[in-house]
């Protein structure tokens, strides 16, 4: 005797049914004192025959077809019906199923759905997703996924043959459809078949997603991110106390699947003895693969730590489609890429770095996603997380949508999302790509193409709004990080804390100076005369944000040559002129980024497809300029004064920064916590000076701490001995002076020997 009518069995049958929970399951039916009469029913496409188990009772219940061959029905009379099973034959074979329509506690509670409704949920990711856990005692994965606007949502996967209509979600009224499927585990790969009002079906990878198949593949994979041990509680616990802004940062940025590969038939590192099929890189790059996370960290954490680098910045590692992208073009946001390992791979590579003291920045890109089919674009039927309208959803430019920020979960999709790579993974810091684009609502626009706010002007509040709530969260949970912003305008106090209506942000790329430098030092030597503002112009400006000083991927790609290539000069020179750039720009206030390959002076451009050209280490100019940046590194993080007081006005002074008649700039840095002091000194041409004095502010001995002319860099070797003894002689309004030999092309750095000055004063 049926318990349903044929309507409703329909709606099922043909997968149009908002809570499939309604007719599928368990339902009460008689209520009396002894025994509750039960309808069971249940829509299993492929099965012939289904029988119901009840393993407490040991009791079987055949069930019948009802209006519709694959849908099954029988009524059972027990006390209580919990965790029954069925019995499913198809064709030749039999399984023995947990109902998933028997299991009813959801994981996301009321107030769950409150906070992430007004966008204020920040661990929304441990609810939306796919999550192995138990209920009722059975083990499974809980499914949820946000598509208010899809007609039927359906998790499919290798578990159920992809078909939809075998695990049909369930709709609460704030729009998140979910489901737990007993029996399933880590590594199911599962995808949301969606159905929009008009019946056309998308499948979605899972937008919380915390693994993907490796590229072409876009199936998402069921984790466990609490699974991985840690053993970096000592680093973050300094880091929790510490200030950023008045430690050391030299940023290593690089790409981790450029910077080496290895060959497609090397077995790859992977843990316990795993064989799981390492990632080949392209046709471009023909019997090459990626190395692993663990290979990485095999390989690159030692490099870094011999040159000295604080940090490691990766390029996005959230998994993308398009290797040539350099994961600008995110489609798991949630999902380190699958390219080089799973997720506890990079969970190794993060806590191999804070062993050997060095942190993790991870390029973050909020800013805008890509139209591939199986992400985020018109994700359940409609412009869900970024605009209908495209004067305002669209980047033409590069191809690819923005966010709306004005919608409250998608802002709550991308806070959590920066959240959690803190949380999960344990990385130091973000850099926030493209945040101009954001800002901006006519950025990369024409007149027409663009719509204003809703003041008239060019402004995207609500993008501003949602940086703001960004940083004022990642930094309430995690002190002691860096959140850098890439902002190429002049939009105000973008790295001021937000109580003071700043961005939030604690450091920002310093453009400008990137610019002016890059536009001086390609300049013939003789020409920089008339072009020294160049070189100053910088400090009037530094002090109104906390600057980073950067030279990044973006200067050594589409035609523009690498950082030794932009140099005039001969061979010789071209090394020098690298070497004195870099370093004016570590003594210079502010943080230090450069990108990988300018630590040895790799000649032709970045390519994404290839290594970087390590065989230019058998010849020694390259050799030489490796070890030059080592002792740089080595001097600025031993000395205080070059970055204790990177954004006090009290940590910089210019000694001279006018004599552009010899291109030659000097200037003091002074320490926070002592009267400690370095002096640094520039010559921007090759002509050396055998006698140029600048004024200093105390006497005694100067010790030469660096020459970037000395002969381990290749160099000429012209300096000062070790040092120089001060002049009873003012100059540049000063009571003292030094007379130094300049070397060409060359920065020197000089110390007050306090202990040599003492000594030489007490026996005078």
């Amino acid at each position: 005797m049926t318990t349903i009518a044929p309507e409703q069995v329909n709606r099922i049958v043909w997968n149009q049914h908002h809570d499939p929970f309604e007719v599928l399951g368990a339902h009460l039916i008689e209520e009396n004192g002894k025994n509750n009469r039960w309808a069971v029913r249940a829509y299993l496409p492929n099965a012939s025959a289904v029988t119901v188990i009840l393993p407490e009772e040991r009791k079987e219940y055949p069930m019948e077809t009802v209006h519709d061959p694959h849908f099954f029905e029988c009524t059972i009379e027990t006390k209580e019906l919990v965790n029954y099973q069925f019995r499913v034959k198809e064709g030749e074979h039999e399984r023995v199923i947990y109902d998933p329509y028997a299991f009813h506690s959801p994981k996301l509670t009321e107030f769950d759905l409150h906070l992430f409704g007004e966008g204020n949920h920040h661990r929304i990711y441990e609810k939306l997703g796919a999550h192995p856990t138990e209920v009722n005692g059975v083990a499974g994965v809980y499914f949820a996924v946000w598509a208010p606007n899809a007609r039927n949502v359906s998790v499919i996967g290798d578990f159920n043959s992809w078909d939809g209509r075998k695990h049909q979600m369930r709709k609460g009224h704030t729009g998140i459809w979910e489901l737990f499927v007993p029996g399933l585990g880590v590594g199911e790969h599962y995808k949301y078949e969606i159905k929009n009002i008009e019946g056309h079906i998308y499948e979605k990878s899972d937008p919380y997603g915390f693994q993907q198949e490796p590229r072409p593949k876009t199936a998402s994979i069921v984790s466990d991110l609490d699974a991985y041990s840690w053993g970096d509680e000592d680093w973050l616990e300094n880091r929790r106390h510490s200030d950023p802004l008045t430690q050391p940062i030299s940023v290593y940025e690089m790409h981790l699947g450029s910077w080496l590969h290895a060959s497609s038939g090397e077995p790859a590192k992977l843990p316990n003895g795993e064989t799981e099929p390492v990632v080949t890189v392209s046709e471009l790059n023909p019997g090459a693969r990626f190395l692993t996370y663990r290979e990485l960290a095999e390989r690159l954490i030692p490099y870094v730590k011999e040159l000295g680098y604080t940090h490691i910045e990766i390029l996005p590692v959230a998994e993308h489609p398009f290797d040539g992208s350099w994961g600008y073009q995110v489609t798991g946001y949630y999902a380190p890429t699958s390219r080089y390992g799973k997720p506890e791979d990079f969970m190794y590579f993060v806590d191999q770095c804070h062993k050997n003291g060095i942190g993790v920045i991870v390029d973050w890109v909020p800013g805008h996603f890509p139209k591939d089919g199986h992400g985020l674009a018109f994700f359940d039927g409609t412009h869900l997380y970024e605009h209908a309208d495209p004067r305002k959803g669209e980047h033409k430019e590069w191809g690819t949508l923005v966010f709306n920020y004005s919608r409250n979960e998608v802002r709550n999709f991308l806070v959590a999302n920066a959240l959690f790579w803190f949380d999960k993974y344990h990385i130091d810091g973000i850099r926030v790509d493209a945040v101009a684009s954001m800002l901006y609502l006519d950025y990369c626009r024409k007149d027409g193409e663009w719509v204003t706010n809703q003041y008239g002007g060019r402004e995207n509040l609500e993008a501003a709004e949602f940086l703001r709530q960004v940083n004022h969260i990642i930094f309430s949970y995690f002190p002691g990080i860096v959140s850098i912003a890439e902002e190429s305008t002049a939009w105000p106090m973008v790295s001021w804390p937000t109580y003071t209506g700043g961005l939030g942000f604690n450091l920002k790329w310093n453009m400008g100076w990137m610019h002016d430098m890059l536009d001086y030092f390609s300049m013939d030597p003789w020409f920089r005369q008339f072009h020294q503002n160049n070189i100053t112009f910088s400090m009037w400006y530094h002090h109104s944000e906390n600057y980073m000083l950067a030279l990044s991927h973006d200067e050594v790609v589409h035609g523009k040559s690498n950082i030794i290539g932009k140099m005039p000069g001969d061979r010789w020179q071209k090394f020098a002129n690298v070497r004195c750039l870099f370093a004016y720009m570590f003594t210079h206030p502010g943080k230090k980024t450069m990108f990988m390959s300018m630590e040895f002076g790799q000649w032709s451009e970045w390519n994404v497809w290839s290594d970087l050209e390590w065989r230019l280490f058998q010849h020694e100019p390259h050799q030489q300029l490796k070890e030059f940046f080592k002792d740089l590194n080595h001097l600025y993080r031993s000395e205080p004064a070059l970055y204790t007081q990177d954004f006090a006005k009290e940590g910089f002074e210019w000694i001279d920064c006018s004599d552009n008649r010899h291109s030659v700039v000097s200037f003091i840095r002074r320490d926070k916590d002592s009267d400690n002091f370095v002096v640094t000194v520039c010559n921007f041409t090759p002509q050396p000076h055998s006698h140029y004095r600048i004024g200093v502010p105390e006497i005694g001995f100067y010790t030469e701490l660096f020459n970037s002319d000395a002969r381990q860099y290749g160099g000429s070797n012209m300096g000062n001995l070790g040092g120089k003894w001060t002049d009873n002689w003012s100059f540049h309004n000063r009571p003292y002076s030094l007379d130094l030999c300049l070397p060409p092309l060359g920065v020197l750095v000089l110390k007050l020997d306090k202990e040599k000055t003492a000594e030489a004063l007490a026996n005078s």
